[in-house]
């Protein structure tokens, strides 16, 4: 019988530990046994995972999502293979590995959970967090599936660019999370190179991504948000003429002249939080699309009244996405690996901090203080 393959895993390690929703926080850094890999999985050990600007409201209970209790959180990472079952096939002990939170049911696509951070939408999908895929990636190693790891290329990404890198380090690479979601939604609406693409709000840590995600396959930005400060970091993050900011005024009119100053736009893709539902600029923008133009909505768990009639009159097409699919992280590493898409000081892209698991409050902190454009904050086992 072919046995699992594992690195010097340490019988003991050390994991961010929360017992219950409780505000401030009922969280402790603890050790447990280390994870084992079983057929089906792989253990790696975390390098650096992501914190969503929004960490400490989820994980203190100000902001109801649902998970198990007691767990341990987290979020895609970066991290290296230091175990994997006995059915693997290509992943191997020692590769660096980009590791995609969103978790599928292999018996029903249908069902799946945002590790560490998001129970699911009905109870076959809670039953991934339930059991097997219960504790996240705020600790030293963490069990996956083997599907949501992502081999890359080490020498390319981290190697000197005297001799063919790109010369990253791993809170760069840590960046690949916020873009991932992004790429799904303009994906799922064809962005092609040379296309006009209008992203709203572009201020925020996923918009702004979207910025850096829609440059890389080509497209012209339109960003649009309320801040003037910030849309001017967001118009840095793209080369002279390729971004251009619209500051949304609540004037329809006026901002669908703005916004179309150059011509109609193809596409226009929106993350907006729940706050935004009743925005002006949802029919700003799609006003300002051309023929045939197609519209992204990513923003999560809102009512929208949108211009029915002139979205009839223009042939405009609506998608809705979650999350993004594996063939999109895929398309996403490959940009990168290409040096399409820029990572770190090169994409305007800065860490504001890395934290060991014990500096858990600052990093929350720190995330939710420092969540604008072009910024990450990296919880470092």
């Amino acid at each position: 019988m072919a046995q699992a393959s594992t690195s010097a895993i340490p019988p003991i390690h050390r994991v961010l530990f929360l017992n219950s929703t409780r505000d401030p926080y009922d969280i402790s850094v603890v050790e447990q046994p280390t994870p084992q890999a079983v057929p089906g999985s792989a253990v790696i050990q975390i390098l650096g995972a992501a914190v969503l600007s929004y960490a400490g409201d989820i994980f203190s209970g100000r902001k109801p999502y649902p998970y198990p209790t007691p767990f341990v959180p987290g979020s895609s990472a970066i991290g290296r293979v230091a175990g994997v079952g006995s059915d693997a096939t290509k992943l191997e002990v020692g590769q660096l590995v980009y590791f995609d939170c969103y978790i599928h049911g292999r018996d029903d696509p249908d069902s799946s959970i945002l590790h560490g951070l998001f129970y699911g939408f009905d109870p076959s999908s809670n039953k991934l967090m339930e059991n097997e895929w219960r504790n996240g990636t705020y600790a030293e190693y963490s069990k996956v599936p083997l599907e949501n790891c992502f081999p890359l290329d080490e020498q390319r990404l981290l190697g000197s660019p005297a001799e063919g890198g790109l010369g990253y380090n791993l809170a760069d690479l840590s960046y690949l999370s916020k873009l991932a979601v992004p790429i799904g939604g303009l994906r799922v609406v064809d962005v092609r190179a040379g296309e006009k693409v209008i992203i709203a709000p572009a201020t925020g840590a996923f918009g702004s991504a979207a910025v850096v995600a829609a440059l890389a396959m080509g497209a012209q930005v339109i960003a649009v948000g309320r801040n003037l400060d910030a849309l001017e970091k967001v118009k840095s993050l793209g080369p002279e003429g390729r971004v251009r900011t619209v500051q949304i005024t609540g004037d329809v009119t006026h901002d669908v002249g703005e916004l179309t100053k150059s011509g109609p736009a193809d596409v226009f893709f929106d993350i907006s939080p729940e706050q935004a539902a009743k925005s002006t600029h949802f029919t700003s923008c799609i006003q300002a699309l051309g023929r045939g133009g197609r519209v992204s909505l990513m923003g999560p768990f809102m009512e929208l009244s949108l211009p029915i009639m002139a979205m009839m009159g223009k042939d405009i097409t609506v998608k809705c996405k979650f999350m993004y699919t594996k063939e999109d992280i895929r398309f996403m590493i490959r940009l990168v690996e290409a040096g399409d898409l820029k990572l770190g000081q090169a994409g305007g892209v800065q860490a504001a901090g890395l934290f060991p698991l014990e500096q858990f409050e600052a990093a929350f902190d720190t995330a939710a203080k420092m969540g604008g454009p072009g910024m990450q904050t990296i919880i470092a086992p």
